[in-house]
């Protein structure tokens, strides 16, 4: 079973501070929508992982509620957030606008080895292969449109698409298993490479918003589990 991983605090930052960092983090690895997810976080399990008293614990569960990424149910407990049918749709469409526009942006800053070194993250699928490795390519799917983002060198445009990151990362990991999704993705994201190296920053952003749209499709005529 999927259950949250903690990472030992950062003593660079203050306590809460540190806290808060960790507990993000380990949600944001999460696969929140893989069957059989424990949602429940412990405060009593957490306090022994960080080492550190409940209070502390508390106010960072309390800001993480704040960004969207726990809910706080009095007297029941805390639980990691998982989004319904609807939200997931509404998501990925705002993940479509901001990633196309992200892939617009390498074109006009990224360097050639940077957009290069896209094709490296798909360099062991060339053997067609693709759904014998599913798990492998997954994160390497992901691999490859947090890389768009983080290539685009806009601050604000990367903070923005933070907090839908764990969602979107979450249910393309879940469903890239499905039907001929895997193939089909591989070959989009061969051509989204291709517009990027030639900089056509319109045909870039368009293949972009199109391939995550196609998620949006998918999730909207398959995905049951979330209704």
């Amino acid at each position: 079973m999927n259950t949250l991983k903690v990472d030992p605090i950062d003593t660079n930052y203050s306590l809460k501070e540190r806290i808060h960092t960790s507990l993000r983090q380990a949600i944001c690895d999460m696969n929140v929508y893989e069957e059989g997810v424990n949602l429940r976080l412990d405060e009593r399990k957490l306090s022994e992982q960080l080492a550190t008293s409940r209070t502390p614990i508390r106010e960072a569960l309390a800001r993480l509620e704040q960004e969207g990424l726990v809910r706080i149910v009095p007297r029941k407990g805390v639980y990691i957030v998982r989004k319904s049918k609807a939200e997931i749709m509404e998501m990925i469409t705002v993940w479509a606008a901001l990633e196309s526009m992200a892939a617009r942006l390498v074109t006009q800053r990224a360097t050639d080895a940077d957009i290069s070194s896209l094709r490296t993250i798909f360099a062991t699928f060339d053997d067609g292969e693709v759904r014998a490795h599913i798990d492998e390519y997954s994160d390497a799917n992901i691999s490859f449109h947090m890389s768009i983002v983080d290539m685009s060198q806009c601050e604000l445009l990367k903070s923005m698409t933070s907090n839908i990151l764990m969602h979107i990362r979450s249910i393309r990991a879940r469903t890239i298993g499905d039907s001929d999704r895997a193939e089909r993705s591989i070959i989009d994201h061969m051509h989204i490479i291709e517009a990027l190296e030639q900089r056509d920053a319109d045909l870039a952003e368009r293949l972009t918003r199109d391939h995550a749209l196609g998620l949006a499709n998918h999730v909207a005529h398959n995905v049951t589990y979330l209704d």
